[in-house]
């Protein structure tokens, strides 16, 4: 089946721009299991070879930050190559990396692949090419399309984090690598099968339009592109507030709990699967609160939202190193703090496509979303030097509450018009 074969199929039921929305979030899923597996991976690489948890994180930290770096030059590739091959190309890269990383036995193997290789190929579910695919595919539900595809990152928590940490435990690490390369293999015939270039491909219009405009197609490269977007947005300081604000979000997300709260829980004398169930409730209700908030960004000013998530987040940081640090107490910070784990992705898109419009929004927010990387990059590595200096995690997620509250002052700086930026679109 093609996906013209597809969209004949759904003529007169369902609008093609969901299945899409349905392929690139299962794509994105994969992914998410990628990126989640280092988390569940730390204790059995430290039993395996010896290596520290400072040595381990640096390589997360390497993937993290290329996560950000690359992106928006995946999204200017978009206008080069297509958005179809910019994907495929990097899950294929993203399956070499993992499966190659199961041969591995010294600590450069394990960045080149797991830093450099996984950090690459996992662009393929960055912001970038997700706000390309709801800008692109959706002229209304804009806000709730973009909430769907940041739920596909908590989703692919709850999907592989308990599976791959009972494989961790049983079978050893490897086990863990062959299981994220064969769900990566598992999603390409669906993106060449299913995943059109864009709806005039298939005779179509976006969701909620009369119009079936062609993706333009830009003169140049992909590096071209990139800058281009980026000497655009170093102009206005909402770029800068937005990418601060953002990257605070990577600081106290991904680098944090994602790599660290099995470690924090396993030094209060909790196994790694039970902790891996912790994030996997963070997972199941950063999925609620992910759509929840790109459907509230149809509808209310995401600044004002944006200010109660960072809040929030914040606070839910502060506090849990206080609690008693059992079920009962991580069990209502996994449910709080999943609410908010990625509601701030849906209501950053808005602001940036507010402030710079749908044009170039993909290339920007790529930019943006860098910062959110070096945020998580900077908390992966810096956590887990704080671990071998004092022993605890106490300092590293304290000094992450604090700057969510911080962030929770700036994107109220975030102006509503810029009449100057509006006019150059």
């Amino acid at each position: 089946m093609t996906s013209t074969t597809c969209a004949r199929l759904c003529a007169g039921r369902v609008h093609y721009a969901w299945i899409v929305l349905g392929v690139v979030f299962s794509a994105t899923l994969a992914c998410v299991g990628v990126r989640a597996a280092p988390g569940v991976m730390i204790l059995p690489l430290q039993r395996a070879f010896g290596w520290d948890i400072a040595t381990i994180s640096g390589a997360i930290s390497v993937n993290i930050i290329l996560l950000g770096v690359i992106g928006p030059f995946l999204a200017g590739l978009i206008d080069v190559v297509g958005l179809k091959r910019t994907i495929i190309g990097c899950m294929v890269l993203l399956a070499a990396a993992t499966g190659l990383s199961i041969f591995m036995t010294t600590p450069w193997q394990l960045f080149l692949t797991w830093g450099l290789l996984v950090g690459i190929g996992s662009g393929a579910g960055a912001v970038g090419i997700a706000a390309a695919v709801a800008n692109r595919w959706f002229a209304e539900r804009n806000g709730l399309a973009m909430g769907l595809l940041s739920a596909a990152n908590a989703a692919g928590q709850l999907i592989f984090l308990p599976l791959l940490a009972m494989l961790a435990e049983r079978y050893g690490w490897q086990a863990v690598a062959g299981t994220v390369t064969l769900a990566i293999v598992a999603m390409l015939p669906l993106l060449v099968m299913l995943l059109p270039e864009s709806p005039a491909e298939i005779g179509l219009s976006p969701y909620g339009s009369v119009a079936s405009p062609p993706p333009p197609v830009r003169a140049g490269n992909p590096f071209a592109v990139a800058f281009h977007g980026l000497s655009r947005a170093v102009r206005s300081g909402d770029f800068w507030l937005l990418a601060l604000s953002f990257g605070i979000c990577g600081f106290s997300t991904n680098g944090l709990i994602n790599t660290h709260l099995i470690a924090f829980c396993a030094d209060r004398g909790i196994t790694e699967i039970h902790a891996a169930s912790f994030l996997a409730v963070i997972g199941v209700f950063s999925l609620i609160g992910a759509a929840g908030s790109g459907w509230l960004c149809d509808r209310y000013n995401p600044r004002v939202l944006l200010f109660w998530y960072y809040s929030l987040r914040g606070l839910s940081l502060v506090a849990v190193p206080f609690t008693q640090f059992d079920i009962v107490s991580l069990s209502i910070f996994s449910i709080f703090y999943g609410l908010d784990w990625v509601a701030t992705g849906p209501a950053t898109f808005a602001l940036t496509n507010e402030v710079f419009g749908r044009k170039d929004t993909p290339v920007i927010i790529a930019w943006i979303f860098a910062f959110h990387q070096i945020g998580g990059a900077l908390a992966a590595f810096g956590a887990g030097a704080v671990r071998n200096e004092t022993g605890d995690y106490f300092l590293a997620f304290v000094t992450s509450g604090i700057a969510c509250l911080l962030a929770s002052l700036i994107v109220l700086r975030v102006t509503r018009v810029q009449p100057a930026l509006a006019a150059a679109e």
